[in-house]
């Protein structure tokens, strides 16, 4: 059971990371792109995580892949803040969406 459990959350966790790309592809600007991308690959992230740390053989395995999680996920709201300040100050063009 455990076993169908992570591999359901391994995909729901490549699902959002095809969703962010997707959305970094098709968005007009970066304020966009950078959304899409950091919501969909956090929540990706914490699915694989997730799934990893359901097949962890023990608890000391789990615990390190929550920490990896914890890191990974701090440093890609760092990033993702940084790039959208200096996106903001160099002022890049935002396009019109088209209807």
């Amino acid at each position: 059971m455990l076993e169908i459990a992570g591999t359901a959350f391994m995909a729901l966790g490549a699902l959002f990371f095809v969703a962010g790309t997707i959305g970094l592809l098709r968005f007009p600007d970066v304020f966009c792109r950078l959304h899409a991308l950091t919501k969909a690959d956090g929540m990706g992230l914490a699915l694989v995580c997730l799934s990893a740390a359901i097949g962890a053989p023990d608890g000391g395995e789990a615990l390190r892949i929550l920490l990896i999680w914890v890191f990974v996920a701090l440093a890609s709201a760092t990033g993702g803040h940084l790039v959208a300040r200096h996106a903001r100050r160099a002022g890049p063009p935002v396009r019109e969406v088209r209807p």
